[in-house]
């Protein structure tokens, strides 16, 4: 049997169970104690850089995000000294994440929110976007090297929503 509409039909699957609970991820901060909030945030890490001066803005690149569980795009380019503004865009029924950081902090945070769910991020570095609305966020690269970037919602960052930001030296 041919399926015609193959995202439609991922998307209401994993719509069906964001409404049953299944990845529930409210608005709440993470409760004290719990293993979210026990780990540093990984956008403040100095591999990755450190909010940027929205006055120095050197471009500004768009993110897409999508039920299927990736990012548009997943590979981005800048320099070391750059202020990029990314404007990440939800264009699925779900909510997603766009959390900067190592990949083993991010690997690690993932698997911290998968145990504990409940919780939202408020860090320079990262933003959550609600089904289609669209957030901002300026950050400036200040080393050479790789960004990781990724959706750290239960089930997402397993599923491949993850990216790169390739930081060529100035």
């Amino acid at each position: 049997m041919e399926m015609k509409y193959p995202n439609r039909l991922l998307s209401a699957v994993l719509a069906t169970l964001f409404m049953s609970g299944a990845w529930a991820h409210s608005e709440h901060e993470h409760p004290r104690g719990s293993p979210v909030t026990e780990m540093s945030s990984p956008s403040v890490d100095a591999a990755a850089g450190k909010p940027g001066d929205a006055k120095k803005v050197a471009r500004t690149v768009t993110v897409d995000m999508f039920d299927s569980m990736r990012f548009g795009p997943s590979d981005i380019a800048v320099r070391q000294g750059d202020t990029v503004r990314f404007v990440v865009v939800n264009k699925g029924v779900l909510p997603h994440e766009l959390v900067l950081g190592t990949r083993a902090q991010l690997k690690a945070h993932a698997e911290a929110m998968r145990e504990n769910p409940h919780g939202a991020h408020e860090d320079p570095g990262a933003v959550r976007v609600e089904p289609g609305q669209k957030k901002e966020f300026v950050w400036e690269f200040t080393k050479a090297g790789v960004v990781d970037f990724g959706c750290l919602l239960p089930g997402h960052f397993e599923a491949g929503m993850v990216g790169k930001v390739k930081v060529a030296k100035a």
